[in-house]
């Protein structure tokens, strides 16, 4: 049977979430069409009901309205289930859906998010997910518009209903800029520009509050967009001027620099599907067998210039978001330290690689054990130790670019970065992440200059601990 969700070749088998949805929609049509039945249904008699009303709108455009309302007029459970449907479909099969399609999974997005329905900030997420980063297709463009417009025309009601999607909005909305403004005079992406700022301006002037809550990698987004003259004015008030926001309780940037980001705000500049594939990466490819899963990994995520700035993202994703267990740390399966160390190999524009650079060390520059997790650091520090000595290029780049942000990040904060990344090579030797930094103080490969300014920074560091735990030491 001719599929009419689903783009698929003549070869491949029938999706099953497809098959589940038309089975529904032809065990119950006929009682689709008005006058609908008054009748109560049992909880089968409703999972297939919500089945096939998703299915008919999905695949009936022209229906949809009559169909929308048989939904309102059957639904028992706040329009749960029917959400849980939608999200399905969105994270699992989103980039394989026909067009028409998705202009109609955009068009019940909104109705759920107009009845306050159970489970819609889970809907907006999973959309804000397939929002590729470095990708300047008509679809995904399309996407990126359409998203920002139902965030702005519901601007009111989310306030009131779910606020917290707002920040999750905020962030990759921002996140997008960046890309976005790498490119000029395209008309279509100077519309979506314009839309993107109305969002972001709008959010951060009115809800200050609220865009607290994402923690110090607002920060870091917003220096990438101070070349934007409506950026640079909030980053100054920010600076200089934080009772302009009126928001309780906001004095100083510091605050916002010692609030770590939580991992819910690194999911969603990756796909679910680019998720997967680095999880399993990480959790079940042995080191010395990881080139195949690099190279198709490549090919399916990184296949043009653009997509480069997605190493930023999958950088902080794995510092920050993905965190194994000791079992996976103690095996041989291929660490964490390993595959950036491949990341940053893979990118070839110099403000990528300064960016996945930052995205490495970003929590080390304020780092507080009381509210900051020791595996956020831990890839950075084992990278450059382990690269000694095959890849020394690579430890003296980190611990280099590591003395560029001490000297430069922020001059009037750097007693507070200072501290960080005092703090930050501390406990790694004091848990025992590394035995010791001899390996880095004693190395001849790496550059008196900087094996000097390590003695510096950390003039009491006792250089040898007990280790808590082995850790094996493999080649990149």
């Amino acid at each position: 049977m001719a599929s009419r969700l689903i783009r698929k070749a003549p070869h491949e088998a029938e999706n099953p979430i497809e098959v589940s949805l038309r089975e529904s929609f032809q065990i119950v049509e006929p009682k689709l069409r008005p006058p609908f039945l008054l009748t109560i249904p049992t909880q089968e008699e409703y999972s297939n009901l919500n089945r096939a009303i998703l299915y008919g709108i999905l695949c009936e455009s022209h229906l949809a309205n009559v169909h929308i309302k048989h939904l309102h007029g059957i639904v028992t459970d706040g329009y749960g289930y029917f959400t849980s449907l939608l999200i399905n479909i969105v994270n699992e099969v989103y980039g394989k859906l026909f067009d028409s399609v998705k202009r109609q999974l955009i068009w019940v997005a909104h109705e759920t998010m107009h009845v306050s329905a159970v489970g819609f900030d889970g809907l907006m997420v999973a959309f804000l997910r397939q929002i590729a980063g470095g990708d300047f297709s008509e679809g995904n463009l399309w996407l990126c518009f359409e998203m920002v417009s139902l965030f702005l025309s519901k601007w009111e009601s989310l306030l009131e209903e779910d606020p917290s999607v707002l920040t999750f909005a905020l962030y990759v909305f921002l996140r997008l800029l960046a890309d976005h403004c790498r490119i000029s005079n395209v008309e279509r992406i100077e519309a979506l520009k314009r839309i993107e700022i109305e969002f972001c301006v709008k959010m951060l002037r009115e809800q200050l509050c609220l865009c607290l809550k994402i923690g110090r990698d607002l920060l870091r987004l917003l220096q990438d967009l101070v070349h934007k003259p409506e950026f640079c004015a909030i980053w100054k008030d920010l600076l200089l001027n934080p009772s302009s926001f009126r928001t309780e309780g906001f004095a100083d940037i510091t605050q916002i620099y010692r609030t770590r980001t939580s991992s819910r705000y690194f999911l969603l500049r990756i796909t679910p599907e680019m998720e997967s594939q680095v999880r399993f990466l990480l959790t079940h490819v042995k080191l010395g067998s990881q080139k195949r899963y690099q190279v198709w990994f490549t090919k399916k995520f990184l296949a043009t210039p653009e997509r480069e700035t997605l190493l930023i993202d999958i950088v902080r994703f794995i510092c920050c978001a993905h965190h194994p267990s000791n079992e996976i740390i103690q095996s041989d399966v291929i660490q964490r330290w390993a595959v950036i160390g491949w990341l940053l190999k893979s990118g070839k524009k110099n403000h990528v690689e300064a960016n996945m650079k930052l995205s490495l060390f970003y929590d080390w520059l304020f780092f507080d054990d009381k509210v900051d997790n020791i595996m956020n650091l831990e890839p950075a520090i084992l990278l450059m130790v382990h690269s000694i000595p095959k890849y020394i290029d690579m430890t003296h780049s980190l611990l280099e670019f590591l003395f560029i942000l001490l000297d430069n990040y922020d001059l009037d904060r750097k007693a507070m970065v200072l501290g960080g990344i005092s703090s930050a090579f501390h406990i790694l030797v004091r848990k025992g992440v590394v035995q010791s930094l001899d390996v880095l103080v004693s190395c001849d490969m790496l550059s008196p200059y900087l094996k000097e300014r390590l003695r510096k920074l950390l003039p009491d560091l006792q250089l040898h601990y007990s280790r808590e735990f082995t850790r094996e030491q493999h080649p990149m």
